[in-house]
């Protein structure tokens, strides 16, 4: 069960769409399962022309709001969708209106036997989920705690998983990245862009934060990448940075300004100050060769290609050594792998390294925004993906060594895989393994050549085309690699992979109700 949490400014709008047709899907049969009172009590009234009153359960939702005055908060509506996954059993009515009372209850807006608690109901208007609405104003008089609301939602709907047998989810551990919203995931496919702007960038930020060793080089690659980058400056001490974000060009909101990205809003990874701790440690770390503009020869690349392989090889040795008597010792290793896999998916081209890069990125954090312990190991793994960056971007690479590395990059997924298994973390060593599938399929699906220097890609932006023709002329994958034909041999392309005109010519989704 996924539960998501939303604010709001006027709980009579919000009610008023949810006993509607919807937007999206038909909102069948809408009713309350649960509430602050009896829903039955509550129920709006239906009129003799069939449409509903509201008047009595907003009056109600918003009397603790009017008392707490200009106290209360910005946005007071609290809105939270509890959805199960399409093949868990359909709940009861009373099954529901127990799923509502333990976010409540966990949240702390509404514990068990509080009578001053907040004002809110539970709406069902459809087999798979509900919509808990609350006023964050107390029938005290006072405000109440939201701190960390997101993660107590979480946690209920993991005890509701166990309580009736559904699927098994994640929990809220802060490991993975910011999924894309929908207002992204539609502009993305209106442009006919391979995937939302958030993914893009967020992968862009991570190779760069993966091949610089400071500061000033990390901005200097975003910007070489073709982002727009913002810093954002300390108020006390003018001229220190204290965070960044980017942007997409070509990427605007409604007003025509860039849509900004931070750090923290791609991965809990990419923060400023733990970036600065990555280049702390790769700063400590022996760079040979790792000098940019320097040209080295054929030679002098296969022996970084297999200098990496031989640092992998390493921390995946010392991962299995630690994952049952020392799994804290194997953190920064698991960690410092994402650096690597990143640089090689980068420096390769290619689209299964990048999966398996982005894959990865959810088995390399520490739960809840921690930084791992720094190693040697680590320390020498993430200087040798910067050297990889800057060293091996020319020419014909030998492709045993490029081989050898994915191969061991493979089996440091897999340990990373192995580990966080030891440590209960099936969501982490889920997407190790997955990382590691697609690692074992490059090495079988033929040779991987390393791009030249003029070819780096860039975030480029499409002009919106208005017709199917159009569409289909779109050079795909937009912002990566230029699409290449399948080696003899290779099975056919899966739906992930399917021509550009098949993927775009789907019928766009209407919003607003049927007619």
């Amino acid at each position: 069960m996924i539960g998501k949490v939303l604010r709001g400014t006027r709980v009579a709008g919000l009610i008023w769409y949810l006993y509607g047709p919807g937007r999206c899907e038909e909102h069948t049969d809408p009713h309350l399962v649960a509430g602050w009172r009896d829903p039955a009590e509550l129920e709006p009234v239906l009129r003799a022309d069939g449409t509903r009153d509201f008047r009595r359960i907003t009056g109600l939702l918003n009397q603790p709001l009017a008392a707490l005055g200009r106290r209360g908060f910005d946005k007071p509506v609290w809105h939270c969708v509890a959805r199960a996954a399409p093949d868990d059993p359909v709940l009861s009515d009373a099954q529901w209106a127990r799923v509502a009372e333990e976010i409540m209850h966990r949240t702390g807006l509404a514990r068990s036997g509080d009578d001053e608690a907040v004002r809110w109901i539970t709406i069902r208007h459809a087999p798979d989920h509900v919509h808990v609405v609350a006023t964050l104003a107390r029938q005290d008089g006072t405000k109440p705690r939201i701190w960390n609301d997101y993660f107590r939602v979480r946690e209920a709907c993991q005890v509701v998983e166990r309580r009736y047998g559904l699927r098994v989810t994640a929990p809220g551990d802060r490991t993975a990245g910011r999924r894309p919203g929908r207002a992204e995931s539609e502009h993305a496919r209106r442009r006919g862009w391979e995937e939302p702007v958030r993914t893009t960038l967020r992968r862009v930020v991570h190779t760069a934060a993966a091949g610089a060793s400071s500061e000033q080089e990390f901005f200097a690659r975003l910007a070489a990448a073709g982002l727009l980058v913002r810093m954002r400056f300390s108020q006390r001490d003018p001229g220190q940075v204290t965070g960044y974000a980017v942007a997409k060009q070509g990427y605007v909101n409604g007003r025509g300004a860039p849509v900004w990205f931070g750090g923290g809003k791609l991965a809990p990874d990419l923060t400023l100050p733990k970036l600065r701790q990555r280049w702390l440690s790769t700063g400590r770390a022996s760079t040979p060769h790792a000098r940019p503009g320097v040209r080295l020869s054929a030679e002098e690349r296969r022996h970084i290609w297999i200098d990496v392989s031989n640092t992998a090889a390493r921390a995946t040795h010392m991962i299995r050594s630690c994952a049952f008597t020392d799994p804290a010792a194997a953190a920064d290793a698991a960690w410092a792998a994402s650096d690597a896999l990143h640089v090689a998916a980068d420096v390769l081209g290619s689209r299964t390294l990048r999966q398996a890069a982005d894959s990865y990125a959810r088995a390399a954090r520490c739960g809840y925004g921690r930084v791992p312990r720094l190693t040697p190991t680590g320390n020498r793994l993430r200087a040798t993906a910067r050297m990889l960056a800057f060293a091996a971007t020319v020419g014909d690479e030998d492709q045993a060594a490029v081989m050898t590395l994915v191969a061991k990059l493979a089996e440091l997924a897999i340990a990373v895989a192995e580990l966080r298994e030891a440590q209960r973390h099936a969501a982490q060593a889920s997407a190790a393994r997955a990382a590691a599938e697609r690692l074992h399929a490059a090495t079988c699906a033929g040779p991987l050549r390393a791009r030249s220097t003029g070819a780096r890609p860039t975030v480029r932006t499409h002009r919106r085309a208005r017709t199917a023709v159009g569409l289909a002329g779109l050079d795909f994958p937009a912002g990566g690699e230029p699409p290449r034909a399948a080696p003899s041999g290779s099975p056919q392309q899966g739906p992930a992979e399917a021509p550009a005109s098949r993927r775009v010519s789907q019928p766009r989704r209407r919003h607003g109700p049927s007619p």
